[in-house]
């Protein structure tokens, strides 16, 4: 099984690109790769481009990596309740040479942000749009106030956040692949 992680963000310090690579930890002896969507740099997409030039090999290269993987972990951006300009870009380019771009991979689909709502606009946004092009979402999580309830060292800090995303995780690991096993926290169980 491969995992294939990834903040819907361009940004240097992506608080999503580090909540999905965190995420993707959280499966043991599973092989996972977090990509840096900053390697996917694209023109703005128009069909006037399309017709000029073609399509980017970074598209191929993006789509590429998705058919590797057997579960995708996406943490999604919200800028003003919707997706990152830049991810949209590549979304948008990468439907353009496989509509059904996600081919029916699982995909686990997180958002954060520094604010209260924890991207969820941006999260229902995708869990509509996603089906569409092929994802089977197995799985959905917003984590709130990133920055009071997330460390880079200990993971989600409030109990009951983490508890949730525990409940999120060993659900998806005991349908898919019961084999599966994360690190448990003994003063949740």
């Amino acid at each position: 099984m491969k995992i294939i992680a990834f903040g819907a963000s361009y940004s240097k310090n992506s608080i999503n690109k580090k909540f999905a690579a965190y995420a993707a930890s959280q499966f043991n002896n599973i092989e996972t790769e977090v990509l840096d969507l900053t390697d996917y740099w694209l023109p703005l997409f128009t069909t006037d481009v399309e017709a000029e030039f073609g399509h980017p090999g970074e598209v191929t290269d993006f789509l590429s990596k998705l058919e590797e993987a057997d579960l995708l972990i996406i943490s999604l951006s919200e800028h003003n309740g919707s997706y990152a300009t830049a991810f949209k870009n590549l979304f948008d380019w990468a439907s353009r040479v496989k509509l059904k771009m996600f081919e029916g991979k699982k995909v686990l689909l997180l958002a954060t942000a520094p604010g209260a709502r924890g991207g969820m606009s941006v999260l229902e946004a995708a869990k509509q749009r996603f089906p569409i092009h092929g994802a089977e979402i197995i799985g959905s999580f917003s984590l709130p106030n990133f920055h009071d309830n997330f460390s880079e060292e200990s993971g989600i800090l409030h109990t009951e956040l983490k508890a949730s995303f525990q409940h999120i995780l060993s659900s998806i690991k005991l349908k898919y692949n019961p084999s599966l096993t994360y690190e448990r926290n003994p003063h949740l169980q």
